[in-house]
Formats: C-alpha cells, structure tokens, sequence
C-alpha cells in the first residue's frame, strides 16, 4: 500500500463534476483507490478547499455558500484520513523554506511537505507537479497514474 496526500487542485476539482479537469481526478484517485492505496487529507487542504469553494465565481471561486462548502468538506473527511496537525510540522516547515529559501506563497506548498515529511507519507497527488520537485517527495500528476 501507497500513501498519497491529496493537494488541494485535486480535491477542488472533484468537487465540481463540471470542471475540465474532473475526470482526470477522479480517474487517478479511482485507480490508486482500486490498488489499494491510501490517499489522504490535511488540514491546510480542507482550509484552501473551503476558500476557493466560498469565494464568489467573479474572483475564481465557486461561489457556493458556507453549507454547501461545509457539506463538501464533511464528506471528504468520511472518505479520506485526515493527517494530523502536530508541533513537529512546524519544525520542519521551517527547516524546508530555510534550507530551501523559499519565498511567498510558495510557503503554503512547503507547509504540505513538511506534514508528508512528519508523517512518513511519501507522495503526493497534484496538477502542480512543478511546484514540488526540489523536495524530497514525489509529486505525481493524475495524468500519470
């Protein structure tokens, strides 16, 4: 068994059966799925996830009210573990962006490794594959699954 983090442009675009990106999303989550694998959340996604989703369509939201999004983030919760928060996230974070100096919003992807790191979770789900490659985890794209 394989353990994958879901990285929010996933779990955003299985929300929406309409989005272009959906059946690619759900195709590789089905697959890991029926391989045994174990895919799972983090906070900081189901946080991002609520954001985009609550935001009006006009700024590239959803537009969708705190119920809807609050439904959506309960059903997550009932088909994928959510990785815990702990002190020692914070501790490598910060190591992460030190060591690879990293600026802006990049942080927020950092913050992600850094609770795979604390976890022992080696991969991860993600149409932004780029945005992960000088860390030691493995950004896989739902094209290559």
């Amino acid at each position: 068994m394989t353990q994958y983090l879901l990285d929010t442009n996933i779990v955003l675009r299985v929300a929406v059966p309409k989005s272009k990106p959906y059946s690619v999303a759900m195709r590789a989550i089905g697959r890991l799925l029926s391989r045994g694998d174990e895919l799972m959340l983090a906070p900081q996604v189901l946080m991002e996830f609520w954001a985009a989703a609550t935001r009006p369509v006009d700024v590239n939201g959803y537009g969708w009210t705190s119920k809807e999004a609050e439904a959506k983030v309960a059903e997550l919760q009932r088909q994928f573990p959510l990785l815990p928060e702990t002190p020692a996230v914070f501790g490598e974070w910060l190591r992460l962006v030190s060591i690879h100096e990293v600026h802006g919003k990049q942080a927020h992807d950092v913050r992600l490794v850094a609770l795979m790191n604390t976890h022992g979770v080696p991969n991860l789900l993600t149409f932004n594959t780029g945005d992960f490659k000088r860390y030691d985890i493995a950004a896989v794209s739902p094209e290559d699954v």
